[in-house]
């Protein structure tokens, strides 16, 4: 199994940017569908972007769609979540979430995927 720790939340500034870092260990993250799903205070877990599996089919939320991208570092194991242009709705626990089998309709769904991070805080606020 893959063990995923999320890195580099924050407070930030509306207008601003913030990178996420999520560190795969244990697999090779190229076998993994990896995702990041976010969750505000009295929300449910929301999808926010997702990469299928070696750096295959992209699938982004609307609410970040043109802000956000995903990248893949396959040689350090890593993924990053770009965040520009953040606004205070974008507030919330940032969890990288990793599973395998993913078919693309299901790419949104949490409960797709088995493995998951601790998440980590992004706050954005004047």
């Amino acid at each position: 199994q893959v063990q995923l720790v999320e890195s580099g939340g924050g407070l930030a500034q509306p207008g601003e940017s913030l990178r996420l870092s999520c560190v795969a260990s244990g697999r090779d993250i190229t076998t993994y569908s990896i995702a990041w799903f976010r969750q505000a205070p009295g929300k449910e877990r929301e999808f926010v972007i997702a990469s299928r599996r070696a750096a295959g089919t992209t699938s982004v939320a609307d609410s970040v769609k043109g802000r956000f991208t995903i990248a893949r570092d396959n040689a350090k194991n890593i993924v990053y979540l770009q965040m520009n242009s953040l606004n205070p709705e974008d507030t919330g626990v940032y969890y990288c979430a990793g599973g395998t089998g993913i078919i693309l309709s299901s790419l949104r769904q949490p409960s797709s995927y088995a493995f998951w991070g601790q998440g980590t805080q992004v706050t954005v606020s004047s």
